[in-house]
């Protein structure tokens, strides 16, 4: 990529001017043509990628329309040396994702725990768990997990004790600041 010192004038344009578009990335200016899409037919896939990427956009905007949501993205795009509105895009396109349920300080008793490991992009902003009886797939306890900042880990602590010999699924669900929800289950016989 060729690199030059642009007329000061040019520093302020920002969009699309005849066939070149012109793009601030900090403190650079970047100048490219207009992609000529003309006469090209999407598939199913890159239309819904680019139905997408249009919530992302919208989403991008009503952050930005709100100080309080606007200002945790400020932070975390000067810490991560990122252009704010892309950072907001990457965060609505990037779902969160349940890592890791651990049950091993899980008894079936209450007041036993369920640890989840969670992560995203940006930030989870919650996860839920479930314990679900298998052989009728009835809920016997759900419930939101808390951030545990010591283990790293959000930890769900049983209010219910399950009988003896009932087939349990946990699900531990994630949540992320645009309100994407990811699931991931662990079978206990």
């Amino acid at each position: 990529m060729a690199r030059t010192k642009l007329n000061p004038v040019f520093n302020t344009f920002r969009g699309k001017i005849g066939d070149l578009v012109f793009k601030r990335f900090g403190s650079s200016t970047i100048v490219a043509r207009t992609p000529d899409v003309t006469g090209r037919v999407f598939t199913p896939t890159q239309l819904e990628a680019q139905d997408r990427f249009r919530q992302a956009v919208q989403y991008g905007k009503l952050v930005m329309a709100d100080p309080q949501a606007k200002a945790l993205y400020e932070a975390a795009a000067e810490s991560r040396e990122q252009p704010l509105f892309s950072l907001m895009v990457a965060d609505f396109i990037n779902e969160p994702t349940v890592d890791e349920i651990d049950l091993s300080g899980y008894t079936t008793q209450a007041g036993s725990r369920i640890m989840v490991r969670a992560s995203d992009d940006f930030e989870v902003t919650g996860v839920g768990v479930s314990v679900i009886n298998t052989t009728n797939e009835t809920v016997i306890e759900t419930g939101a997990a808390v951030k545990s900042a010591e283990l790293a880990r959000w930890v769900y602590t049983a209010t219910v004790t399950v009988p003896p010999g009932t087939p349990v699924r946990i699900e531990a669900s994630a949540t992320d600041r645009p309100g994407h929800r990811t699931k991931k289950s662990e079978t206990i016989n």
